[in-house]
């Protein structure tokens, strides 16, 4: 037997159907604050990857799937979503033919060698924004407040949003001064990954995930103490600003995210249950102001997030925050006998046209199995059809809610389908105007 590749997992009938809501949700929230669906290659260059990425991040250096194609070029499935829309924007010149910011949201799998825990996978699904050609402090916290108020919809009541501020290039070159000279004492004791990134980017090793190296970490030098006058007026801007919607956050200052394009305002959605579990981050993002320059683009900043659909779903699922949706037809055709089948299916197909949720068997089953499986899907209406009702020239059809059952002539089928329908729609109706009142 062939199993699923480690790391990966399918996402089967009532889950799949749970996933589309969680995405068309993502959608409608990015639609309302003005986001527009970009769809990019599942791989693309490496080279893009390792430039906009960061060549010396554990993505990149670890965790990227990787392969010559057939024309000897090094090709990458995806690992995150925003160098491909970065490098859409320029290849198709968007910031030249649209107004900006260019506002995009983005959703699909993206593929990481890493180990596999609750709600993490291999290939894992993302939905994410992105604002292109941002200039001021109120497109950044547009999109933190995008992501927050979205996950808030999902049911998630107690959200932390840490933040902190990797300040502009003339902050990052003084710290990473600074950063050097403490570090350079402790190194001897460090794993081999911080030695490596003490040469090629030392902020990195605030992202250390060995307990020994995050102790010497902690007590390393704030990036506050050494923010231009600039990067420290646009940050204060941005907490002003959340105060006035009313966004609580924290000032986390080892924060550093993953990825080398960040710059300025950075951020993560962490979600702690009520019996105190911390699950810890369900997405994050960021400002970012060289990325755009260094993929051959034009001097345009940005800000963006991700969120992981795959955790969010199971997070949801763990903490009952997720509402069961079982599958449901409208309408069950229930046959026997191939003359009535040609006849049946001509109908179930008239009904489908019509906007129905349909099924009928093809193959003959006791009517007592028949009508099990229509309750099982959910019916409201079983529409009967064999060869008794052939030679009388009707149809049966039953309302399973009722457990009432008629015949009528074949001419009258639709309307007395229609009807029912229409009878339940009113009773939903009546019901839910008497609970408001």
């Amino acid at each position: 037997m062939i199993n699923s590749p480690k790391g990966t997992h399918d996402i089967i009938f009532d889950e799949a159907r749970l996933f589309e809501e969680i995405e068309m949700l993502c959608g409608a929230f990015a639609t309302c604050y003005g986001f527009r669906p970009l769809r990019t290659p599942i791989f693309e260059s490496t080279e893009l990857f390792a430039r906009g990425v960061g060549d010396t991040t554990d993505i990149v250096t670890k965790e990227m799937y990787t392969f010559i194609d057939k024309g000897k070029r090094s090709m990458t499935l995806r690992p995150e979503g925003t160098a491909g829309i970065v490098r859409s924007v320029i290849s198709n010149k968007l910031y030249a033919t649209h107004d900006l910011p260019l506002k995009i949201s983005y959703l699909g799998p993206m593929f990481r060698y890493e180990r596999p825990q609750l709600g993490r996978y291999r290939q894992f699904n993302q939905f994410g924004v992105e604002a292109i050609g941002v200039t001021t402090p109120y497109e950044d916290v547009e999109v933190i407040i995008l992501g927050y108020k979205l996950l808030q919809a999902m049911g998630f009541d107690k959200l932390t949003l840490k933040i902190n501020n990797l300040g502009d290039n003339e902050t990052r070159e003084k710290y990473r001064v600074a950063l050097k000279e403490y570090f350079a004492s402790h190194l001897k004791n460090m794993c081999s990954d911080c030695k490596n990134r003490y040469e090629t980017n030392p902020l990195r090793i605030l992202d250390c995930k060995v307990p020994s190296d995050q102790e010497i970490a902690k007590k390393a030098p704030s990036i506050s103490e050494y923010l231009s006058e600039h990067a420290k007026g646009h940050f204060e801007k941005v907490l002003e600003l959340l105060k006035q919607h009313e966004i609580p956050f924290v000032i986390e200052e080892q924060l550093v995210r993953g990825l080398d394009y960040y710059s300025g305002t950075i951020f993560e959605y962490a979600y702690e249950s009520k019996s105190g579990l911390d699950y810890g981050a369900l997405g994050g993002g960021g400002h970012y102001d060289r990325l755009v320059k260094e993929l051959d683009g034009p001097e345009l900043e940005g800000v963006g997030f991700a969120l992981g659909i795959d955790r969010i779903f199971n997070v949801l699922k763990d903490e009952q925050l997720i509402q069961d949706n079982p599958y449901k037809i409208d309408i069950s055709i229930i046959t026997s006998g191939e003359k009535a089948r040609d006849f049946a299916f001509l109908i179930a197909n008239v009904f489908r046209s019509g906007g129905y949720r349909t099924d009928i068997n093809y193959e003959d089953k006791s009517f007592k199995r028949l009508f099990k499986k229509a309750a099982k899907d959910n019916a409201l209406v079983a529409v009967i059809l064999g060869e008794n009702e052939m030679s009388k020239g009707v149809v049966g059809i039953k309302n399973l809610e009722t457990e009432e059952q008629i015949e009528v002539p074949v001419n009258e089928v639709f309307m007395t389908v229609d009807n029912i329908f229409n009878a339940q729609y009113e009773k939903a109706k009546s019901e839910e105007e008497t609970e408001l009142n």
